[in-house]
Parts: C-alpha cells; sequence; structure tokens
C-alpha cells in the first residue's frame, strides 16, 4: 500500500469485529510507531498493552466518570457496567504514555513525538487491514484509568489507542483543502 492511500483511507474506527488482532500484528505496529521523529532521539513514548481485564477495568473507570451524570443508581449501574464491558471486547487497547516532566519545551516535544508516533501505528494499521480509534480526553489523568493502564507515577497518558478489524468502513468527513488552511509568506 502506498503510503499517501493509507493516508487518505485511515478513519476512526469506532466498532470492531471480533476478530483477534495478533501479537505479531501489535508488535508491527508498535515497531512502526518508534520510528517516529523525536527531539535528540530521547523516544519518550511507553506504550501499555492492555489485555480483557486491564481494559474491563479501564472500562469501569470511564463508565464511572459517565455514571457521575446519571441520577438514577440503577441506569449508572447499568452505564459502569456497559462501559466496562465494551472495553474488554475490544480487540486491543494501546495506552501511550511519556515521562510528566515541569520542563515545558521537553513536554512538548514528548507529546508531539508521541502523537507522530500514533499516527505511525495508525497508519500501519491501515496497510495490515486494520482500524484505530484515538482516545484523549481527561480520563488520561484519573488515577483508576491509570491504574488499569499500568501508567505509573511520573508519566502521563497522551492517549489510548483502540485497534482491530473495522466492523464497517466509515465514510471519509468533509475537510478543508491545504489551500484554505495555508498563507504564503514572501
Amino acid at each position: 500500500m502506498h503510503i499517501s492511500d493509507a493516508i487518505r483511507d485511515r478513519r476512526s474506527t469506532r466498532r470492531f469485529t471480533s476478530r483477534e488482532v495478533t501479537r505479531d500484528e501489535i508488535e508491527t505496529l508498535l515497531s512502526a510507531a518508534v520510528l517516529a521523529p523525536n527531539h535528540k532521539l530521547t523516544q519518550p513514548w511507553r506504550f501499555h498493552v492492555l489485555g480483557p481485564e486491564a481494559r474491563y477495568a479501564y472500562g469501569l473507570a470511564l463508565g464511572n466518570r459517565k455514571a457521575k451524570k446519571i441520577e438514577d443508581p440503577a441506569a449508572a449501574n447499568t452505564m459502569r457496567e456497559n462501559v466496562a464491558k465494551e472495553h474488554r471486547a475490544l480487540p486491543v487497547m494501546i495506552a501511550v504514555a511519556v515521562a510528566d516532566t515541569q520542563d515545558a519545551e521537553a513536554r512538548e516535544e514528548d507529546y508531539a513525538a508521541a502523537m507522530m508516533a500514533i499516527q505511525n501505528l495508525s497508519l500501519t494499521a491501515v496497510s495490515l487491514g486494520l482500524g484505530t480509534h484515538i482516545k484523549t480526553g481527561a480520563i488520561m489523568n484519573d488515577p483508576a484509568a491509570r491504574a488499569a493502564a499500568g501508567v505509573g507515577d511520573g508519566y502521563r497518558i497522551v492517549a489510548v489507542v483502540n485497534v482491530g478489524e473495522a466492523s464497517e468502513a466509515a465514510p471519509a468527513k468533509v475537510r478543508q483543502p491545504a489551500s484554505a488552511l495555508t498563507t504564503w509568506m514572501p
């Protein structure tokens, strides 16, 4: 597959088939990720591949956050359990973390490098016939989610990437052309 095809075909995959993603496929994705550019070759990323019980625990942490917005206790419990079960059923979840530094420049460099690693991972997934969904947000700082992912003190989760065979092809979203977003300076 040509890289421009992988870029064009990459989508956020929200629903996956039950096909198992093999360890070899996961290692291929991670091998591509570590080839991303990074400042002074620091290789700041750390990858945490979550097994079924870790995915369940992570989903339970997310479900707990969602359940706090629901007044009915039974409905809140159902929300918690459904989100946890949905996460356990995912083929693969990979938490991508970097060292949590107070140095503003290093923090930005490490974040940028980790996101480039995630892009490499995502494009490689496309070439393997897999889909990805990159998840970010406040859950990344939740102590229970961090514990479920195995991310210890001194590290922060940049994103969680769900990986698997897409159960349906997502349509392309309309984007502005590069020409509408580019300024050419003399």
